[in-house]
């Protein structure tokens, strides 16, 4: 019985560690995201970059600024819509096409998205 107890408590305090660790790294994530939004706005404003219909952030014609930036968002963005698929049960593959309309409704006129079949356009 002391046993059963002592096992329930360990796997209760290795519950509670984790729980939040993920708590801290998704503030870390939240964190370096909004950070860097300024400047992705910026180069969104600028038409540089835009958005693809999978979610994450790509350069439109041959000039490049703040790649590392881009790929660092790219590379949270996925980390996120993995744990959303994987809390709701369904491909990350659905949350970016899901993510990528959401965007799609909220970029501003002129700023560069990609249709379904990976044309782009500005929106209008």
């Amino acid at each position: 019985m002391k046993n059963k107890v002592f096992g329930i408590v360990i796997a209760l305090l290795f519950l509670g560690t984790f729980v939040t660790c993920v708590s801290a790294f998704a503030g870390d994530i939240k964190t370096r995201m909004k950070t860097r939004l300024p400047a992705i706005v910026a180069l969104k404003d600028k038409r540089i970059l835009g958005e693809t219909n999978r979610g994450y952030l790509q350069f439109v014609g041959q000039e490049k600024q703040k790649e590392e930036i881009v790929m660092d968002e790219n590379k949270d963005r996925k980390i996120v819509y993995t744990a959303i698929a994987k809390q709701q049960g369904v491909t990350v593959g659905g949350v970016e096409k899901r993510r990528a309309l959401q965007i799609a409704q909220k970029a501003k006129t002129g700023q560069w998205l990609q249709d379904k079949n990976g044309k782009w356009y500005q929106k209008e």
